[in-house]
């Protein structure tokens, strides 16, 4: 590799570290408060903040058992309404801002049930009131808006919503909704279906206020805001837009949930205490320093300076995976945390065996330049087939597509994340951003390298 481009390489490595060093470390550190993203977008509230997320066996919190009445719902039906009224559940927790919140649906004969945890709430009140409700979905027109104030519900969600008057059209109108593709252009459309109370009423809202913006709420937050293109006098109508499949189903889902009137009965809550608590959390992370620094010293013990530049690496490894979690939100359970620590001693897996390839290279004569690179090509095959290996073991464990034959248990689909992202970012800093220190400070000790055959 070019100085040049080693030299470009390597400032991005360092730049990228000191960013995500940023966000992992506790604020507290440096005393100052990390800017969080909390934007409104056309009246859509953006927030993300860079904390640790705790799942229930951490925090503690409510667990909830629910039973979804089907009565007066057709039997073909109520599949579709109890995934319905999980979204819409989850669609409430998420805007509550309890992302950590676990639902789930169990059926069996003809028995339809919701599992909830929701970390961090220990009011029984509040639980019951985020998912203890029917869906209650109506159709609101939106009054023309001028210029300055259109500028106003750009800034205030408040002003935007206040914008939308309700119709006489609700849920209670809707038969169903449905994914579909249009016929002519093959593009996913979500279609409505009015029932016989509402197709005249949809027909007069729809005739009335052509090109106007017909918005559709759930819980009086607007999911869809489509525009009426034409008069609609059948009660039936297809809604389109840049959809993806998934898209269109999600919503569909959404809609059913408001139009499906599913009565949510409680079987069991409880309030769960946290099992490890603070102190023991503090703990944990102590574990993993103490960890984290044996396997450190040990590499440099024994390898010198190389083992040095894969501790280098192993520290970087370190300060992305916190950061990544930060970022994405993950969650972290007592088997997560486990997870996480047992990812810091495969980290260095991949510099063992490419550094045992070195040593072999040196002493059949090779220069160091040219041991280390046979030393990276020869030991991938090896590190490429472990690291599949246990990439395929976190993707059973985490069941990404919900297999009913594999793992269901969210604490284990919280070990598999951990150890699925700290498997990949091992893989790369073990092989990626360790080949390019190696390239950068070897001619410092190529010297002792050639004199030792190892250092």
């Amino acid at each position: 590799m070019k100085k040049r481009s080693l030299a470009k390489s390597l400032f991005l490595v360092f730049f990228l570290t000191i960013l995500a060093g940023f966000i992992a470390l506790p604020s507290k550190i440096f005393n100052y408060d990390k800017p969080a993203i909390d934007f409104y977008f056309l009246g859509r509230h953006i927030y993300k903040d860079y904390q640790l997320r705790k799942g229930l066996d951490i925090q503690g919190g409510m667990q909830v058992t629910l039973e979804a009445m089907m009565d007066g719902i057709e039997e073909a039906d109520r599949l579709t309404a109890l995934e319905a009224a999980r979204e819409i559940i989850a669609r409430r927790v998420d805007l509550y801002g309890i992302s950590e919140a676990l639902i789930q649906t169990a059926q069996k004969d003809d028995s339809y049930r919701l599992l909830i945890e929701l970390p961090g709430i220990s009011d029984p009140a509040q639980a019951l009131n985020l998912v203890g409700q029917t869906a209650e979905l109506d159709f609101r027109l939106q009054q023309v808006l001028s210029e300055e104030q259109m500028l106003e519900a750009t800034m205030s969600p408040q002003i935007w919503l206040d914008s939308f008057v309700p119709t006489d059209l609700t849920g209670q109108q809707l038969k169903r909704a449905q994914a579909e593709f249009d016929q002519q252009t093959g593009q996913p459309v979500i279609s409505l279906e009015m029932n016989d109370n509402g197709r005249e009423l949809f027909a007069t809202i729809t005739k009335e206020n052509l090109n106007e913006v017909l918005a559709i709420f759930i819980d009086g937050y607007p999911i869809m805001t489509p525009v009426i293109s034409s008069p609609i006098l059948d009660g039936r109508a297809a809604i389109s837009g840049a959809f993806t499949i998934d898209e269109a189903k999600n919503l569909a889902i959404q809609l059913n949930a408001g139009a499906l009137p599913v009565n949510i009965k409680v079987l069991e809550q409880k309030n769960i205490g946290a099992s490890l608590g603070e102190e023991s959390i503090q703990k944990s992370v102590r574990a993993g320093v103490i960890g984290l620094s044996l396997v450190l010293l040990f590499m440099i013990l024994y390898y010198g300076y190389l083992g040095f530049v894969a501790s280098l690496s192993l520290l970087i490894y370190a300060i992305l995976t916190i950061a990544l979690y930060k970022i994405l939100g993950v969650v972290l359970t007592l088997p997560g945390i486990a997870g996480m620590i047992l990812t810091i001693g495969m980290a260095v897996d991949a510099n063992i065996l490419i550094f045992e390839r070195m040593k072999e290279e040196l002493r059949s004569g090779h220069s160091p330049e040219r041991a280390m690179e046979l030393g990276f090509g020869r030991a991938w095959d090896s590190i490429k087939d472990a690291n599949l290996a246990s990439i395929i073991t976190a993707l059973v464990l985490i069941n990404p597509f919900n297999f009913s034959f594999l793992n269901t248990s969210g604490l284990v689909k919280g070990f598999g994340l951990t150890f699925l992202l700290g498997t990949l970012l091992s893989l790369f800093t073990g092989v990626v951003i360790s080949r390019l220190l190696l390239r950068a400070f070897l001619p410092l000790f190529a010297k002792k390298l050639i004199k030792g055959g190892k250092s």
